[in-house]
This record gives C-alpha cells, structure tokens and sequence, in this order.
C-alpha cells in the first residue's frame, strides 16, 4: 500500500518522472541483451524501484521474474524464453550494481517522493480506518512497508520492533515523516493506524451499520485538496491530496473546514477545536492528516 502511494505522487510531477526514466535508461544502456529487456519490462522496473526504494537486488530480480512471467508477453512460467529471462535478471544485476544510477534514483526518490508519498500514505490509511465498511491491517503495513505482491509481502514481520515503537508513542511525542530517510521506519504510520484503531474499539458505535457517514466540504482557495468526512456525528476524518500541487500553491492559505457543532480533540495531536469554521493550517499543523473525535467540554 505504500508503494501505491508513493507511485501516486509521480502523476504530480509527470515531467520529472519523464527526464528521470530518460536519464536512467541511457545511464543502464552497458546492461542490455539483444534478447532484452523490452520497453514495458524497463519501465516496470523504474517504477518499481522508485516505489519500493530502498529495494534489494535478490527483491528486485524475483519480483521482475513474476511479473514478466505472469504478463505472458515475452515469457510465461509454462513457455519460457530462457534467453528472455536471462536479461531480465542480468540488467537489473546491472542497474542495481552501478553505484552512480543507484545514487540518481535515491536522491530523485528522496527530492521528489518520500514526504509526499507518506503523506499520501497516512491519508489513505487514515480513511480506509475510518470510512464505511470493515478496516483491514495486512501484517507489517502497521509501518511504512515498501513489499510488493506475493511472495515479497510474505517477509517476516518484526512484532518487537513494533512493540518498542509503539510503546514511545505513549510518551506522548510526535513522530514525523522521517524528511530525506529512506530507511525511517514508521512510527508516524504507526501512531495513525493504532489511534485511529482505538477510537473504533472505545467508540464502536460511530463506525457499525448504525453509524452515519456525512461528506464535509471545505471551503477557500483550496478545498479541492481537502478530503473530509464525519462518522457517526462524534469522529471527523481529515486528510490533505496533492500536496505536491498544494505546496507549490503556498499551502492552505485561508482554506477552512466547517466542523460539526461541538468540542473536538485530535487523536493524534491531542488539539482541540471549537465547532464550526477551523483553519486548515491550524487542523493539520501538527500531524499530516486529523482524525477529530466529539468530547464534552
């Protein structure tokens, strides 16, 4: 899921996406076959690198294995075309072998899409957590997790680690997004899935077939960026989209949302807000995304 998010911010900035794959595929020119890889396959592999960044060589080959298998385009598992497979698995020997392109995807990885694809991240999950229907957690996305399909998402998954971050969490710090870490493991991810966990365990009457589900708009310059939804009347889900196109707008500026009548507390922040019109720079000022739940004053 977090690969997902992170692809989703390259339809933000389509032309430094375009002058990145240009310039890495002249720069793994040394590493093609007559036999291989074809355009489609290349560019599969840059996408997946870019969205599974930081990525293993023994990850990369297997998963680049099943996909073209599996395509049927050039080789299939039953009808393999050996000399086929054999590029594939040697060009990206060779890609992830060259310390110069590999420092070119990191920092085009690191400039472009870390912050933004976790932010993207968050927004997700939160609203997955918090919308109609039953929530799912797949073991391990408790953190970023950059798997890709079976068997790569069939990796151990470290419990203790997510026992000791979450256990920080209690002190009452707020994690960020790890800025320019490629290896920053989650804890931001891990504060939104456990608070917002805990909200549906202690007010579950807000989120079962009984609960309400009512779309908030915001209003101001731009609300198109916001995403906003109130639960049962006593929970607000807030989340930020195209916060590449956002930022290079100023940010919030005076866009608002209108919230339910009542006295709010953020679940991951601790803020509280009045009802009705609030700031969105003063909603999301701490934490990227909200998630508001109705207290007595």
């Amino acid at each position: 899921e977090d690969v997902r998010a992170r692809l989703a911010v390259l339809s933000e900035v389509p032309h430094l996406w375009t002058e990145a794959v240009r310039r890495w595929s002249t720069m793994a020119d040394p590493y093609r076959s007559p036999a291989g890889p074809d355009q489609n396959s290349e560019y599969l592999l840059w996408q997946t690198l870019a969205g599974a960044w930081p990525i293993s060589l023994e990850r990369a080959q297997t998963y680049m294995e099943k996909a073209t298998h599996e395509a049927k385009q050039r080789t299939a598992w039953i009808d393999a075309d050996v000399p086929y497979d054999i590029s594939i698995g040697d060009f990206v020997a060779g890609v992830l072998g060259d310390t110069a392109l590999c420092a070119d995807i990191e920092a085009f990885v690191v400039d472009s899409l870390l912050v933004p694809g976790r932010v993207n991240a968050l927004a997700q999950k939160v609203i997955q957590l918090t919308m109609p229907g039953v929530p799912d957690v797949y073991q391990g996305t408790e953190l970023w997790d950059l798997s890709l399909v079976d068997p790569d998402n069939r990796r151990p998954v470290d419990y203790w680690l997510r026992a000791r971050l979450l256990a920080s969490l209690e002190s009452g710090t707020l994690p960020g997004l790890g800025e320019g870490d490629v290896h920053d493991k989650g804890a931001a991810k891990l504060l939104a899935v456990s608070r917002a966990l805990s909200l549906r365990r202690r007010r579950p009457e807000l989120f079962d077939e009984s609960g309400s589900y009512t779309p908030l708009a915001a209003v101001g310059p731009v609300a198109g960026h916001v995403i906003a939804f109130s639960r049962g009347g006593g929970a607000v889900t807030v989340a930020p989209r195209l916060t590449v196109r956002l930022q290079g707008v100023g940010g919030w500026g005076d866009t608002a949302l209108p919230l339910p009548v009542g006295h709010w507390r953020d679940a991951f922040t601790g803020a509280e807000f009045d009802g009705g019109v609030v700031r969105m720079a003063d909603l999301l000022g701490g934490f990227p995304v909200g998630l508001l739940e109705r207290i007595p004053r």
